[in-house]
């Protein structure tokens, strides 16, 4: 059993080699004495891989010349990708890299040496100096090779041949290749590296359960997985303790006789708690359990964060803490223009903040597979809980496919026990056909390695016939006669949740920027819809709409090979859609005003302006409406088609005459005070070039990037819809553009984004000057700092 980057917090040895420092580094024996080895976390190892592209015979030989391969940092991915029309061709071939590892100081003896894969995709093989370390099939989540007894005092070289073709590891296997699921995942090594140094006896696995949180006889009951290279020549002695930052809240000890070599476990439990702050997500407070392993030949330390929470279902809802609270979430892939699933830390986490900041979200769905570590870290610290689910799609395979599908179900159980945002395991392949005896196994396998969350699976059946699950969700894609979106009624005698609604119901148009007013206003009053009817009754647990982002896919309606169900398109900016979730808040947070419309004249907008139902989504009380400086309308909220919303939409008679270009100009009012004031320019002689980054900051160690977007708006900042023209991007200083350029306005719709990647070991100013040729030119600034030593 391996422990994860986000359990492994802290490693290192004493004894054999001794720690210096107390936070610093490990001493190494032999000619590299004088070096130090980093062992909070491990060792980072994204820089300096060499790739080769596809495998050739002997590639994997230490001796093999690769003079004529690239220098790549991770997350990579093995082509080049645009914002569309990716082809599964590109990369399903084998594939090779290479990372000498001279530059990384290491023990030859003394203590043992790993190499973690937080994930490749989609199976990989290791080799180190030439000789098979082992590997992994499917490429959502973790796996690690140990190197040691196979270290060289130098020239190490570690090989990994990524096989990126389409096999039968879920969720691929189905005859019909990359068309059968509904999201692509281009190949490569597109999460994090790193080599961890440990004693000969460690600490593989903490699992740290808070229990009877709500009650008197709260505790943590803490399970820790060792591993022995060799039986132990003593006993070991198991140190445990419950810290609030540093803060000791409470400790207990044992000790370990294991009798022989390989895995064994040991536990204690942490009483005597003292006041805790519950976990959720207004108060996502987190804590951390601290255990190290004393033996003969070093001492291991394992920082692990929790939290606590008591999530479950019943028939009546969903329950957090013991108080009722409505499930309310969007479905997120992790699928990036440009780089796939390849981005790093700060832009997953990014999505997290878009979420639970920005669509209010308290829930998001982790659809259809294990996500990035560093999603799921944002998700414990904003209070945003998590459905997750193992890779599937609508497909189960034979025999050896299914014992994969059961690995993938333990392995995600165990990368993920710890965290307090879950809050329930798909152990169910998603919208499959009944297999009884595959999913007893896996709701087992979540049972026996966790035991305090209940299982799903969401389904496309709205049956519990072979169903075999705590909490029935459904994926319901129902309309009424009207063709508006809407939801079945809940299943008796069962919790119910629905997992996926709305999607993209109006077939063809998709939701894409160069739609239709009227379309893209659909997304919106339809997610309003089944948010309201999902809140009209305490059976509905709650409702994730489909889909938070687009995504690529190939099946179904697609066009440009993307999906565009998102609220969010795919680089992170707000649709029309997306102005029901962010006007979920309450106004003393943050009031909200967003037009369901764009206040335009032009050749591709209606002619007669929003017309006589414009949707406004709104947090007021009350709208004052001015068209040209003169009152237009007022508009209250629409209690009777949205009854059961907490903050439902307005509606507006807006048909106007917008020869003249008249601006809009809309007043909240929340308790008689003015609160909100949106001004719209309808004016496209005054439309202007927007940019900006989404940090200022980033770290110059060749990984972290952060998004640069653009898009035309009008003299208020507002959305212009139905510009043409190409933008063009120039870059100076030490960072690289990740993206298409020059950037078509008219076939995307007026808002594009690049990312801009740091370079390895160099600091400084980078600028972007972003240019289009009526709108005018922008230039946004980021600087890196030095990567932490």
């Amino acid at each position: 059993m391996v422990a994860s980057r986000r359990t492994v917090l802290r490693s290192g040895l004493m004894g054999a080699a001794a720690l210096v420092g107390g936070l610093g580094a490990l001493a190494v024996p032999g000619p590299a004495a004088a070096r130090t080895v980093p062992y909070e976390g491990g060792v980072p190892l994204n820089r300096g891989w060499l790739f080769g592209g596809e495998y050739t015979d002997g590639a994997a030989d230490p001796g093999f010349d690769d003079g004529g391969f690239a220098e790549v940092t991770l997350p990579h991915t093995v082509t080049a990708l645009s914002w569309r029309d990716w082809e599964p061709a590109s990369w399903q071939k084998v594939w090779i890299y290479r990372r000498h590892l001279d530059d990384v100081p290491l023990p030859t003896r003394g203590a043992r040496v790993f190499a973690d894969f937080d994930g490749v995709m989609t199976s990989a093989t290791a080799w180190l100096n030439g000789h098979e370390l082992g590997g992994h099939r499917g490429g959502y989540l973790p796996w690690s090779v140990e190197l040691t007894g196979r270290l060289a005092e130098r020239g190490n070289v570690l090989a990994v041949a990524v096989d990126g073709r389409w096999q039968a590891v879920p969720p691929d296997g189905a005859a019909d290749g990359a068309v059968a699921v509904d999201y692509l995942q281009p190949a490569g090594i597109y999460r994090d590296v790193r080599l961890r140094v440990v004693p000969e006896t460690y600490l593989a696995d903490v699992f740290a359960k808070p229990v009877d949180v709500l009650g008197d006889g709260r505790r943590v009951e803490v399970t820790c997985t060792l591993d022995a290279a060799a039986a132990p020549a003593g006993p070991l002695h198991l140190d445990v303790e419950l810290r609030d930052g540093e803060r000791r809240l409470a400790g207990a000890s044992t000790t370990v006789r294991p009798s022989g070599p390989g895995p064994s476990t040991a536990g204690v439990t942490l009483t005597a708690l003292g006041p805790i702050t519950l976990w959720s997500p207004s108060s996502p407070r987190l804590y951390t359990v601290v255990a190290t392993l004393t033996s003969a030949d070093g001492r291991h330390t394992v920082r692990t964060r929790v939290g606590f929470r008591e999530a479950r279902f019943e028939l009546d809802g969903f329950y957090l803490n013991g108080e009722k609270l409505k499930l309310f979430g969007v479905n997120r892939h992790q699928l990036y223009p440009y780089a796939g699933m390849a981005m790093p830390a700060r832009v997953q986490r990014r999505d997290a903040e878009i979420c639970r900041n920005e669509l209010n979200a308290n829930m998001v769905r982790c659809s259809h597979y294990p996500q990035s570590p560093d999603f799921l870290d944002a998700c414990d610290e904003l209070g945003l809980m998590v459905w997750e689910e193992p890779p599937g799609w609508q497909y189960v395979g034979d025999a050896a496919w299914q014992e994969l599908a059961l690995a993938d179900v333990r392995a995600m159980v165990t990368r993920d026990r710890n965290r307090p945002s879950v809050i329930i395991w798909g152990t169910r392949l998603n919208e499959t056909k009944n297999f009884p005896d595959l999913y007893r196994r896996t709701r087992a396998a979540a049972d026996e390695l966790d035991g305090s969350r209940p299982t799903s699976g969401a389904m496309a059946m709205h049956s519990t016939t072979d169903w075999a699950q705590d909490v029935f969700a459904y994926d319901d894609y129902h309309v009424d006669s009207s063709g508006d979106a809407t939801l079945l009624a809940p299943l008796p005698d069962v919790p119910y949740l629905v997992t996926e609604a709305v999607g993209a119901l109006d077939g063809p148009h998709y939701y894409r920027w160069t739609d239709s007013q009227d379309v893209l206003a659909t997304q919106a009053r339809m997610h309003a819809r089944v948010h309201d009817i999902a809140r009209s009754s305490d059976r509905y647990a709650g409702l994730l709409g489909w889909a938070g982002f687009d995504y690529a896919s190939l099946h179904g309606y697609t066009a440009a090979h993307m999906k565009w169900p998102g609220v969010v398109d795919t680089f992170r900016v707000p649709k029309p859609g997306a102005a029901f979730y962010r006007s979920q808040v309450d106004p003393r947070v943050r009031p909200v005003i967003e037009p369901v419309f764009f206040w335009d004249f032009g050749e591709h907008s209606p002619p007669g302006g929003p017309g006589a139902d414009a949707m406004i989504a709104t947090n007021c009380d009350r709208l004052e409406i001015f068209v040209g400086g003169r009152h237009a309308a007022t508009a209250e909220p629409s209690r009777d088609r949205y009854p059961h919303l907490a903050y439902p939409p307005a509606f507006a008679d807006l048909t106007v005459d917008g020869t003249a270009h008249p601006d809009l100009r809309i007043d909240g009012y929340v308790n008689g005070h003015r609160v909100a004031t949106r001004h719209l320019s309808s004016d496209p002689s005054r439309d202007r070039l927007e940019a900006a980054a989404d940090d200022p900051v980033i770290t110059a160690d060749g990984s972290d990037a952060t998004r640069i977007w653009f898009r035309a708006v009008d003299a208020h900042g507002n959305q212009r819809p139905y510009v043409t023209g190409a933008i063009t991007l120039t870059v100076t200083g030490p960072g690289d553009l990740l993206g298409d350029n020059p950037f078509d306005f008219a076939a995307y719709g007026g808002v594009g984004a690049v990312w801009i990647r740091s370079r390895p070991r160099r600091p400084g100013g980078i600028r972007v000057t972003i240019t289009h040729p009526t709108l005018g030119r922008r230039t946004v600034g980021v600087h890196t700092i030095p990567a932490p030593s």
